[in-house]
């Protein structure tokens, strides 16, 4: 069906046969941004949300969002993730804050759905946490920015 690997001869969904791929080396990078009235990343940056410390609780969040991708996106390989790294960056410009988040594991697959997890968790938390002061948030940017290991190489966004 069109190269698309997660769907069989007969268009059925399935889990892609990953068993005859090498294990290597494998890490991804994704990043996003959650933009925000000027009030609102004062009140982040300043550390005054009344919920708490909004971006190291984000941070946390895209950690384990990142180890439960395979609970949420339902054909995902469960894998054995070795390193996440999540940093949200504030950006007065914006204004609002800059997700990166980075996934690395030694396994059959890649870790893009993993990164992409991290980073739209840690964005969805930060609209969480300050929705009480700006309704009018928005996420956006979310891509994979950086893929590398297995047999299709090298990836960097442009």
């Amino acid at each position: 069906m069109s190269g698309l690997s997660h769907f069989d001869a007969k268009g059925d969904a399935h889990m892609v046969d990953v068993s005859d791929k090498a294990v290597t080396a494998r890490i991804a990078t994704a990043e996003g941004w959650v933009k925000m009235a000027p009030e609102t990343f004062e009140i982040i940056t300043d550390g005054r949300a009344k919920k708490g410390d909004v971006i190291g609780i984000a941070r946390l969040a895209g950690i384990m969002g990142a180890k439960k991708t395979p609970e949420l996106i339902p054909l995902c390989h469960p894998l054995p993730v070795t390193k996440v790294a999540v940093e949200l960056i504030p950006d007065a410009d914006l204004p609002g804050l800059r997700i990166e988040a980075t996934v690395k594991t030694t396994g059959q697959t890649g870790v893009e759905m993993e990164a992409l997890t991290a980073v739209s968790t840690a964005a969805l938390t930060v609209y969480d946490m300050a929705k009480a002061v700006d309704k009018g948030m928005e996420i956006g940017g979310i891509r994979v920015i950086l893929k590398d290991g297995g047999k299709s190489g090298r990836y960097e966004a442009k």
